[in-house]
């Protein structure tokens, strides 16, 4: 087809436009030009560039053909008809009521027909042309028709229509009335800004249509839903009449203050007539014949039910947020309430497992029902206390609805909370002392007496039963593994404790477990009295068990499979026959399987280093050592005699005659394997120290192993592989010598670069690969890991390495399996989640996060975690598991019944444990959380992981979160409108929450008291805190994770009343957006007392442009806990930082150069990093004694052309970084005398820096100092 002239496009448009204005004329009543408009944008909408637009024009034509017809269709009120509203005084005295409308109609129908004029010649030019788009047409269309939708809001509408649907009432067609419910919602979507407000109205909004679809579905006629009718469209034109169409703060501020006084005067759906109504229109609904559910539910019609069942809960949810004064009974009956709507929720999204006649039940009858109970709540007996009745009805529907659940549960995996489970296995006692902890708290808390009540006594004798178990369980956990009855009995123990638990916390949110508890109880009870006489009948002590790793894994490598490795073969021999002539050692340090003693023979058999020592030993040492055994090998490899000779001699005869033959010797001892000191230990007093180079060259798993027995030695970390290396390997392994066929060569180095430079896996898949059919090589680089870790040798070297770990990194470990495979994890994310889990108990005299910090280090010391990036100050930025490392966890995991891995959703095939404490889905896109729900009830920790890309509805998902939860992260799930899930707020456990995009968080967030870590990432704005936030006391982080290169957001503290507010003092770590007044500041800075890291941006939003200057200061130096202080914007204001900062940030303050003597004066200052225009001026020049311990200086994107400085301004300087200070024409001299300089890093500046730089690392040289380096990214000309 020709692609039409614009001419011809034009000749045609006009046409077109001829047409519809004729047509108009003769029949107003025609709908033709929406449609023609609606069809237009619907494919103009597909255009990716200016879709967005097009979206927003269809909208609006959705909501012009609405209006229309509903002008069209309804009939004037008079005063003595109305209902639920007052009627107007009639204002059209001049003309006729059918004209005034008709009068309407037509101004509606020309802005239809004005905005196709617009666009058809861009539709035609798009179609024609191959679905290309003139992006110059467009945009001068685009806007002459927002030009005339606006128009049509800001009259036709908010006056003319809006007054119609106040003076009116609704035409017969309930569904005209709902389509104009959904068409404002579009509206205000795009006119009020995310928050609790906007979801409250929405909510309220959305009731009133979902009510209207539910009755109507029910077969109500028209005339019955009059009341019901009128006041929803009365509603939208109060809603209409007071919306600003364009945006300006302001204009937003007042548009919200309007609002808000309209929901609780005019759209206040607790309002008794109202609630009548609702309730009328229910009971007249049920009693109409009409066709079954289940008929409904196949023409598609589900959906109505399921969304008006979404809409009670929300009303729950909203009455609950409204009223902050119900008493604990009364809000615990009204969330007990929600449980079972909630689970009527669930049941309506399982109906292909019910029968007509059970669908006809829930559709016609239970939903009826519930709603009925729900209006039937007043504000009154929620204040005082809910009436009898409204207890019983709860408890029927609780009956009936577990009589439904049992139908569904022929048909699907569901589990009941109370069934059996495979507790996590993992440092069991460490569980049962958090558990005990929690009882502890829970008898201190004062929600005890009234959450719980009459539960308490039963609460406290499980506790006191639980402490002496507790003890008892520790006295046999040695003697256990080797003894059938002590093992059954401390399983025993450990389920009755995780059942008590479980039920304890059901309890907690509302589930009636009396009997269920008692039966615990009396379990519980028993164990204790069984207790002493099993101890009496186990008394024999036996040593733990040990895995011992067969002697072939010591021969799986061999000094042949040494590749690559020369650098540290020399590094290894220089180390033993250079340095010191005292005694000393050498030790090679790494992960399992990375070499470790095949590099230690190769050196060890080496003859340069056989030919500089007099006498050679090795012993291999294990887990558990004896020191008889290993003199007995020391011995053997010395003189070469046979261990006969030695086994019947004892231990000190033994250790004299092993210092005898070392005595006066220059002597090499090879000790393979060392797990502990105490092979050290047994050894050290046979070691002679002749002051004549002898050395200990020992391997193994633990890092800092040496410095228990020499402190000032040095462990060699050694190196992976690199994919050359490791691929070189492969091919010698397969093909010795031979060369590598072509046809294998790509997928045989792809191989081995997933081997990720570890020696033993490449040797193990090699002999994988030598019995495997070359074409199914790709198969087997698919599942390497997997097919790796099944190898007996590779699996019992890291199981080797599990089972030598304290209990309590047992679980640390293993929860590196939540993450995905080659995952870089954030080291302070990771140990926030640890300590929400409870796995991290706090030690005497350091905070809890010090402790999980020792347990990170602890595993990086054992080579099973390694270390990414540096922080300035404080270890590893990230870290990291090797792929075999982390498949060991995966399955270990699963194993231990630790976490439940979901690759894959498909909630029909799932096999695992039953109702485990953890899963993370690795793939959202299928999820829907209500089955996670209806399969694991009792889910403690769920961790979500999907595409960042893939935006969420809340309908898709059906967010119904399992009640339990504790730790929930939603990082991966991206809600339209940024709305905050509100189940969340039903979640009392919860104890670490991660969201994404939410720009507010609802007041109901203070239900959950025992919250202690908040993360919102990738926010759009700041995010607005409720005055509820003050409540939540055991609130420890409060975080937002930005988006690179955007103005930072955080979170946005309310100011209002804070006298009154409770502190917020267990506040560790926060990201604050705030009003520069210091005032503002102040007073939100009082309530943080225990603040350590804080990040503090400017809120755009304030009061104060961001660009003026100012005089203020900010006042941070009451902040006497403050260690690390981050400042974004704030452009000119000074600042008071208290004396014990030890890390500074600044980024767009643009103070002169003058005011940094202020932070030249801090003593404990170790990290300044003055980012993107902190200070401005052409000089800085530092003064004497400034700077006293600092140790990290990061410059970047600063304007400054000079650079002053005394040698004691870098006394204790370790690294300078400077990036793109493209002014600065060199670096201070002085740094040359600095002695503690390690790196400086050089990005983006001029060569006359650079050149600066490089004569300074001459000076460090010619001091003596060679550990300096530099690197040098890029040169600015």
């Amino acid at each position: 087809m020709e692609i039409p002239s614009s001419s011809n496009a034009n000749c045609f448009d006009f046409a077109s436009y001829d047409y519809l204005q004729s047509h108009l004329v003769s029949s107003s009543t025609s709908t033709s030009c929406f449609d023609l408009a609606l069809d237009t944008l619907a494919e103009l909408e597909k255009e990716p560039y200016y879709g967005w637009y097009f979206k927003y024009l269809n909208e609006k034509a959705r909501l012009m053909k609405t209006c229309f017809l509903y002008v069209k269709k309804c009939r004037r009120r008079r005063n003595h008809e109305a209902l639920l509203e007052p009627d107007r005084e009639d204002r059209c005295n001049i003309m006729s009521e059918n004209l005034r409308r008709s009068i309407i109609c037509f101004r509606i129908q020309e802005v239809a027909i004005r905005m196709i004029h617009d666009l058809q010649p861009a539709y035609f030019q798009y179609i024609h042309s191959g679905r290309y788009l003139d992006y110059a047409n467009i945009e001068s269309a685009i806007t002459r028709s927002k030009e005339k939708i606006k128009m049509f809001l800001e009259t036709d509408l908010k006056k003319s229509c809006a007054a119609i649907f106040i003076d009116y009432y609704a035409p017969g067609d309930p569904r005209l009335v709902m389509d104009l419910i959904m068409c404002l919602l579009e509206t205000l979507d795009w006119n009020l800004r995310v928050g609790e407000l906007r979801e409250t109205i929405r909510n309220r909004l959305k009731l009133l249509r979902n009510l209207i679809g539910f009755v109507t579905m029910q077969g109500l006629e028209c005339s019955q839903l009059t009341d019901l009718l009128t006041y929803t469209v009365v509603a939208a034109g109060r809603l209409i009449s007071v919306c600003l169409f364009y945006h300006d703060e302001q204009v937003a501020n007042r548009l919200e203050s309007e609002i808000y006084k309209l929901i609780h005067e005019k759209i206040n759906l607790f309002d008794l007539q109202v609630r009548e109504t609702f309730v009328h229109v229910l009971t007249a609904s049920k009693k109409q014949p009409r066709p079954s559910y289940a008929f409904a539910l196949q023409k598609n019609e589900d959906h109505v039910v399921g969304q008006f069942v979404g809409s009670l809960r929300d009303y729950l949810m909203d009455l609950l947020g409204s009223y902050a004064s119900f008493q604990v009974p009364v809000k615990d009956q009204i969330l007990r309430l929600h449980e079972e709507i909630r689970c009527l929720g669930i049941l309506l999204k399982q109906e292909e497992k019910l029968g007509d006649e059970m669908k006809d039940l829930i559709g016609a009858v239970v939903v009826s029902d519930v709603a009925i109970l729900t209006f039937s709540l007043s504000v009154n007996e929620i204040k005082e206390g809910l009436p009898k009745e409204i207890d019983l009805a709860v408890f029927h529907l609780h009956k009936v609805l577990k009589y439904m659940v049992a139908e569904v549960a022929h048909n699907y995996p569901l589990k009941s909370p109370y069934s059996s489970f495979n507790y996590p296995r993992p440092n069991e006692l460490g569980c049962m002392d958090s558990f005990l902890e929690n009882l502890k708290e829970l008898a201190r808390c004062d929600e005890a007496d009234d959450s719980i009540g009459f539960q308490h006594h039963r609460i406290q004798v499980i506790q006191n039963d639980l402490v002496f178990l507790r003890s008892f369980l520790e006295n046999i956990k040695e003697q256990r593994y080797q003894n059938g009855k002590l093992q059954a009995f401390w399983s025993h123990v450990m389920e009755a404790a995780y059942k008590a638990e479980l039920l304890i916390d059901l309890t907690l949110v509302g589930d009636k477990c009396e009997d269920s508890l008692d039966a615990v109880s009396r379990d519980i009870n028993l164990l204790k009295i069984d207790a002493p006489e099993i101890h009496n009948g186990q008394t024999q002590r036996v040593n733990k068990t040990s895995l011992h790793i067969p002697s072939q894994l010591a021969a799986a490598m061999h000094d042949e499979d040494l590749v690559g490795l020369d650098d540290e073969v020399e590094t290894i021999t220089h180390r033993l026959t250079r340095g010191s002539k005292q005694l000393d050692v050498v030790p090679i340090v790494g992960m399992p399987g990375l070499g470790k003693t095949t590099l230690a023979h190769k050196v060890y058999n080496a003859p340069s280093v056989r030919s500089h020592f007099h006498v050679h030993g090795w012993c291999r040492v294990s887990q558990t050592c004896s020191k008889h055994s290993l003199l007995v090998q020391l011995l053997c490899s010395v003189d070469s005699r046979s261990p006969d000779e030695y086994l019947k001699e004892d231990e000190n005869n033994l250790a004299n005659k092993l210092r005898q033959v070392l005595l006066r010797n220059r002597y090499l001892l090879f000790l393979d394997d060392l797990w502990d000191v105490e092979a050290w230990n047994l050894l050290e007093k046979s070691l002679p120290n002749d002051a004549n180079g002898s050395r200990i060259l020992f391997t193994s798993r633990y890092q800092n192993l040496s410095l228990h027995f020499k402190p000032n030695s040095e462990p060699h970390h050694l190196r992976h592989l690199t994919d050359e290396e490791s691929w070189t390997l492969l091919q010698r392994k397969l093909f010795g010598r031979e060369d590598c066929p072509p046809a294998v060569s790509e997928v045989g180095s792809q191989i081995a670069k997933l081997c990720q430079g570890l020696p033993l896996a490449v040797v193990l898949i090699a002999g994988i690969l030598a019995t495997t059919a070359r074409d199914s090589w790709l198969e087997v680089a698919k599942s390497l890991s997997s097919i790796v870790l099944e190898d007996e040798y590779c699996m019992k070297a890291l199981e080797l390495s599990y089972s030598h770990l304290p209990d309590y990194l047992k679980p640390c470990l293993l929860y590196f399996a939540a993450f995905k495979e080659d995952e870089v994890i954030n080291v302070r994310r990771l140990l926030r989640l640890w300590i929400s889990e409870r796995f991290v108990q706090q030690a005497e005299g350091k905070r809890v996060e010090e402790a999980a910090h020792d347990y990170f280090v602890a595993l990086v010391n054992r080579s099973l975690v390694k270390g990414v990036g540096q922080r300035t100050v404080g270890g590893a930025k990230a870290c990291l598991l090797h792929d075999l490392v982390h498949e060991f966890c995966v399955k270990k995991a699963k194993e231990e019944s630790f976490l439940y891995d979901v690759h894959t959703w498909n909630p029909l095939g799932l096999t695992g444990p039953s109702n485990p404490h953890r899963v993370c889905v690795r793939n959202t896109r299928e999820l829907k959380i209500w089955e996670l729900t209806l399969i694991f009830p009792n889910l403690r920790s769920l961790i979500l992981f999907g595409q960042d890309y893939f935006k969420h509805e809340e309908e898709d998902l059906g967010i119904l979160l399992p009640k339990l939860l504790r730790v929930l992260d939603f990082r991966s799930l991206h809600f339209r409108y940024n709305s905050f899930p509100i189940e969340v707020v039903l979640l009392v456990h919860l104890r670490y929450l991660a969201l994404k995009g939410v720009t507010y968080i609802p007041s109901a967030i203070a239900n959950l008291l025992r919250l202690e870590t908040l993360i919102v990432d990738y926010p759009s704005l700041g995010i607005e805190l409720p005055s509820t936030i003050w409540n939540i006391k055991t609130l420890s982080h409060l975080l937002v994770i930005n988006y690179h290169g955007v103005w930072r957001r955080g979170f946005i503290f309310p100011v209002e009343n804070l006298e009154v507010s409770p502190d917020l003092d267990r506040l560790d770590t926060l990201n604050l957006a705030v009003d520069p007044s210091p005032q503002s500041l102040q007073k939100i800075l009082r309530k943080l007392p225990s603040i350590r890291r804080l990040k503090c941006m400017e809120h755009r939003g304030g009061s104060r442009e961001a660009t003026r200057n100012c005089n203020e200061i900010l006042e941070f130096d009451s902040l006497s806990q403050l260690e690390s202080l981050y400042l974004y914007g704030f452009h000119g204001c000074g600042f008071k930082s208290p004396l014990n900062l030890k890390k500074l940030t600044l980024s767009y303050n643009a103070q002169p150069w003058s005011e940094i003597s202020t932070i030249g004066k801090l003593p404990n200052l170790e990290v300044l990093k003055l980012l993107d225009h902190s200070f401005v001026g052409e000089e800085w020049v530092m003064k004497e004694g400034e700077f006293p311990n600092l140790r990290v200086l990061k410059l970047s994107r600063l304007k400054f052309r000079n650079w002053t400085a005394f040698s004691d301004n870098f006394s204790r300087l370790v690294k300078l970084v400077l990036h793109r200070c493209k002014e600065l024409e060199k670096v201070p001299s002085c740094l040359g005398e600095c002695e503690t300089l390690e790196m400086i890093e050089v990005e983006g500046c001029l060569e006359s820096v650079v050149d600066s730089v490089e004569q300074i690392q001459q000076e460090q040289i010619d001091m003596g100092n060679e550990v300096l380096k530099i690197e040098i990214h890029s040169i600015s000309s």
